[in-house]
């Protein structure tokens, strides 16, 4: 039995997929592999399989993980290559390797983010961005595990963010908190339409580029 985990890669038109139906494609696909997925007990057994930090949908990633148990031994060579033949257009596995750090220690996500004007950036909104993340307070509204609607202060799960301008678009370099907890980049595009209305962007992209642990160094 082996404990062995994936990095791949979720962008273009798979960043649509859901995290339901990213998992499906995955049980799909690893029959390819030749290898024996450990099942869970009980009446309805499914693979122990988990993506770790599931990607919001519409985002990208160059960095996601998925963690799964083999019924044979495997230090996961050749996996990589095997899945790929089946993977849909924008799913690509570039590595598979023994799991040799737990998910706890995994603590900061690094992303980019584009924020999109149509009208061009307004003038002086890097300025203005800068001084409303300088504050100690950040205020979003998201819903709790509860489903219900809430102020979150985001401000402390914000490590650090650098700003870039082009003629129509806002480059951001975020390092967030990835858990417990983590923080969804796309808050800090909600933060600014709602503190600074007149700087709401058109459109927001993201994209993972690294994952951390709580000394920065590369979690894999």
């Amino acid at each position: 039995m082996s404990k062995l985990r994936l990095l791949f890669v979720k962008e273009a038109q798979a960043s649509y997929i859901s995290h339901l139906d990213l998992m499906r494609t995955f049980h799909r696909v690893f029959p390819r592999a030749g290898l024996s997925l450990r099942h869970s007990n009980g009446f309805h057994p499914h693979p122990l399989l988990s993506i770790v930090l599931p990607l919001p949908v519409g985002q990208e990633s160059d960095c996601e993980l998925l963690d799964f148990e083999t019924v044979e031994d495997s230090d996961g060579a050749g996996v990589a290559d095997a899945l790929n033949t089946g993977m849909p257009a924008g799913i690509r596995v570039l590595d598979c390797y023994p799991v040799v750090r737990p998910v706890k220690e995994l603590a900061y996500i690094r992303a980019e983010m584009e924020l999109d004007y149509d009208r061009g950036v307004p003038e002086g909104a890097i300025r203005a961005v800068e001084a409303l993340f300088a504050r100690e307070e950040v205020l979003v509204e998201k819903r709790t595990k509860h489903k219900e609607l809430a102020q979150i202060n985001i401000k402390p799960m914000l490590r650090s963010l650098t700003l870039a301008e082009t003629e129509r678009m806002l480059r951001a370099g975020v390092v967030v908190m990835a858990q417990n907890p983590g923080l969804n980049p796309a808050f800090i595009g909600a933060a600014i339409a709602g503190y600074l209305p007149e700087l709401a962007p058109d459109f927001v992209r993201v994209r993972r580029r690294a994952l951390y642990d709580a000394e920065m160094k590369e979690f894999r």
